[in-house]
């Protein structure tokens, strides 16, 4: 099961880096099982608690793939599916039971369900100390806000995102996926990480706390340190940069290229190459701040040159030239294309029942161990509920 290039003539020297590592995963819906499934990537034992009606995210849809909706399948491979009802007695005795033995707990509830349920930090860390416990929330764990839900498109829209993404003078638009439920996954994946490295000095877990809002504003980087320091909201540019120009998709004789070529040795070798060397010496272009503070006078001048190009002849002469420039591909360009192939991004996981899943590759690669090696396809609800009670608990 070889990952890519990187792997040619290498072994499997080192188990992953979290074998061992059992994880007790709460979560539901995309931000927890996305942090998870990185966990499980690496080798943990991730076992998903799942009441009877099972992760929402597995009857969104259509459109389904055995029964999965696509949320579901893109974010839960690699772990194993138990049932139980936290409303009896007999569920939460056994989620007690497994969380005493778990070096990780995952949750995504709202911040006082664990409490309320008996299965809170304060709780299981009493038994367990050397447990770390994961919060990923909506909003927060405290604050005036810490109970209100809040999908990825309504943090989009509450902290400033929706604000600056969209066409000039256009509605605002979200993001193409859940993106921020995604970092923060990745940002309870990091915490996880951390917090494992320091147990390993201590002997003592600790709790983490993330949500979508604090990922979110942390992803508004420039456009916040632009407000920090001059007071100015960056508005919506659309595909162009507030401080880089040219930097942006243009219209090309039959379709869309986007060209990024505002450093100014890049802009010189696009000039050069576009037969536009005039814009090297007129003072309103010839240096970056100057050609931002004119930039409607200089895509005057650019775009209907570019029109007059294909997009794979543009593509083909800005690229021998070293001017960064891509065109804008669909899903089945991306899946096609040949550096994603090489890079192996695209993967099927197989499984005894349903086939080969498909499944977006490693996004990191590792010389230790091959990432994927024994991946496995997002599990149906309740398949290992027997393996997991036996494995764990004995039962």
């Amino acid at each position: 099961n070889v990952s890519s290039d990187f792997w040619k003539g290498k072994r499997r020297m080192n188990p992953k880096a979290l074998e061992g590592i059992r994880v007790l995963d709460f979560s539901r819906l995309y931000a927890g099982p996305f942090c998870t499934m990185q966990l499980g990537d690496l080798g943990a034992d991730v076992v998903k608690v799942e009441t009877p009606d099972g992760d929402p995210c597995r009857h969104q849809g259509p459109p389904f793939h055995h029964d999965q909706g696509m949320s579901f399948l893109s974010a839960n491979r690699n772990k194993r599916s138990i049932v139980l009802d936290l409303k009896t007695r007999d569920g939460l005795e056994k989620a007690l039971k497994l969380a005493a033995t778990a070096d990780v707990i995952v949750e995504n509830f709202r911040p006082d369900v664990m409490d309320r349920m008996g299965l809170g930090y304060d709780t299981v860390s009493a038994g367990n100390p050397r447990v770390i416990f994961a919060s990923l929330s909506g909003l927060g764990a405290d604050g005036p806000y810490r109970d209100r839900g809040a999908f990825d498109i309504i943090v989009q829209a509450e902290f400033g995102y929706m604000s600056i993404t969209g066409e000039k003078g256009g509605k605002p638009i979200k993001q193409g996926t859940s993106i921020f439920d995604l970092v923060c996954g990745l940002y309870g994946f990091n915490g996880i990480m951390s917090a494992l490295y320091q147990r390993e000095k201590t002997g003592i877990g600790q709790r983490i706390e993330t949500s979508l809002l604090e990922g979110e504003v942390s992803f508004l980087v420039d456009a916040a340190m632009d407000y920090f320091v001059t007071g100015n909201m960056r508005g919506r540019w659309g595909s162009e940069h507030a401080n880089i120009v040219p930097y942006k998709v243009f219209d090309t004789a039959d379709g869309e290229l986007v060209i990024a070529a505002g450093y100014q040795n890049l802009f010189e070798s696009f000039a050069r190459a576009m037969g536009l060397e005039r814009l090297l010496d007129d003072p309103l272009f010839a240096i970056h701040s100057d050609r931002v503070k004119n930039r409607e006078a200089f895509y005057a001048i650019v775009d209907p040159e570019v029109r007059k190009w294909t997009t794979e002849n543009l593509y083909k002469l800005l690229d021998a030239a070293g001017v960064p420039c891509a065109p804008v591909n669909n899903m089945k360009d991306v899946f096609h294309h040949p550096q994603v192939l090489h890079r192996k991004m695209a993967m099927q996981i197989p499984h005894p029942e349903r086939g080969p899943v498909p499944s977006i590759g490693p996004a990191v690669k590792y010389s230790g161990f091959d990432v994927t090696d024994g991946w496995t396809a997002p599990p149906a609800l309740g398949e290992h509920t027997e393996e997991v009670l036996r494995d764990w608990l004995g039962v």
